[in-house]
């Protein structure tokens, strides 16, 4: 199996392109479909990157011998190219402009800088290593993680666990927490007499509400689709506050009931996951009506996005988007910076030890092929032997031709093999097959 790559990031495209390009309630269906194509595979959709990780398996390449290994890769990650930009409803012209494509080294060497956060648009944040995990989950789930792709998603966790573990590269992230915690202090003089309003309860929200709520925020609104899931949070929260010895207020309530209550938030943090807009121009404007133009700050974290673009025009409200709040993250850039060389020379020794295992793990998976050939040419064989000597043939004839015709069967791809290698000119690996296979008959013992 070879590993490839495709996909786009904050760095290759734009929020308005990301949204386009990104899977929600669609992904099984995608999984489904990619693994179809591939040798196994994990979509990584998050509010900056879509990624697209599949496997090109041996028995791809045994259906186009015809074909060298690659135009077969070359062939199919056209036609995951072709599928990606199907699935989504857009030109693929259009977006390859904005696409990175990877194999082999380069797309595990990828993977793990993206999974210990090397490549996030925080350096070292912690939660892509989960959101890939839960995508690896999910793809397992729906039938997409073949044995082989299986096994090289656990080098890849094993390998972003130990970056982390051994370097400074998590210990300097700044997160979007703390951006936009940090936004907050910017924009209002009293941060206690604020209500924050969290658009959603997953993870990201849980971090900016961590993060914004040691301002000492009054009262914290929580609006979600699940109930149990935002009483969760909102214990949490309050268990927190109580520990800090501040008073905190949090009500609960449903994204049907956004409209009514976003009039009194002063902070609005969403990130939902929906594919609708949540938050519509004429809800912010009757908001601000409400409010009497007190200014409102709103960050949007979710691709697609969940607040209107033009919601931004209101001159009372500071709208961010995610790829706004690289503006606000540039704190300690030189301690990040250092961590991050550190960080990047581990992975390259990590990544160069997984393709050694890679290899090994393959050529384990053709030797086993290549064992069952030999049984299968073994079985037929003896059939044909055992049915002449049924019918009266002479045993020790029936036996000479029974070992011929194995030997024959046996020898036949070493002994092309090595006509190929001697027409390649190629005489070092000619010399190391050549001296392999006849210490390997040398030494085998007389039974």
């Amino acid at each position: 199996m070879k590993l490839a790559v495709i996909g786009i990031n904050h760095k290759t495209a734009p929020v308005s392109l990301r949204e386009k390009l990104s899977f929600g309630a669609d992904m099984p269906k995608a999984i489904k479909q990619l693994s179809s194509i591939s040798d196994g595979c994990a979509i990584v959709s998050t509010c900056n990157r879509s990624e697209l990780y599949f496997g090109i398996g041996s028995d791809v390449a045994s259906e186009n011998d015809k074909l060298s290994d690659d135009l077969i890769y070359a062939s199919q990650i056209h036609q995951v190219l072709v599928w990606f930009a199907q699935s989504k409803g857009v030109n693929l012209d259009d977006i390859k402009p904005y696409l990175y494509i990877y194999e082999s080294v380069r797309a595990l060497n990828h993977w793990v800088r993206v999974a210990a956060g090397l490549d996030s648009m925080i350096l070292g944040e912690p939660q892509i290593l989960g959101q890939i995990r839960q995508a690896v989950a999910l793809s397992r789930e729906y039938g997409g993680i073949s044995p082989d792709f299986g096994w090289l998603t656990q080098r890849v966790f094993a390998a972003a666990r130990t970056i982390r573990r051994d370097t400074k590269v998590g210990q300097q992230a700044v997160t979007l927490g703390f951006a936009t915690a940090k936004l907050v202090t910017q924009i209002f003089d009293e941060p206690k007499s604020l209500t924050l309003m969290l658009v959603a309860a997953g993870e990201m929200n849980r971090l900016v509400a961590h993060n914004v709520a040691t301002l000492g925020m009054g009262r914290i609104i929580i609006a979600n689709r699940s109930e149990q899931r935002a009483k969760n949070l909102a214990e949490e929260l309050l268990k927190m506050a109580s520990q800090a010895g501040r008073a905190c207020e949090i009500s609960v309530i449903g994204l049907s009931e956004l409209g009514s209550h976003l009039c009194e938030a002063d902070v609005v943090s969403s990130c939902s996951g929906s594919m609708d807009t949540l938050i519509t121009l004429e809800m912010a404007k009757y908001a601000l009506k409400v409010r009497r133009n007190k200014p409102m700050l709103m960050v949007d974290l979710a691709v697609p996005r969940d607040i209107a673009p033009a919601v931004g025009s209101l001159d009372d409200v500071y709208l961010y988007s995610v790829d706004d709040l690289q503006h606000v993250i540039a704190g300690n850039l030189q301690e990040r910076k250092q961590a991050a060389v550190e960080a990047e020379i581990l992975a390259s020794q990590l990544v160069a030890g997984i393709e050694q295992q890679l290899q090994v793990q393959l050529a384990r998976n053709q030797i086993i092929a290549y064992r069952q050939i030999a049984k299968a040419h073994q079985a037929r064989l003896l059939t044909k032997a055992m049915s002449k000597i049924d019918g009266g043939e002479n045993i020790t004839d029936v036996l000479e031709q029974f070992a011929h015709e194995l030997t024959q069967a046996l020898t036949h791809a070493p002994s092309k093999m090595i006509r190929d290698l001697a027409l390649q000119n190629d005489p070092n690996s000619l010399e190391l097959v050549t001296t392999s296979l006849n210490e390997a008959y040398r030494n085998k013992p007389s039974i």
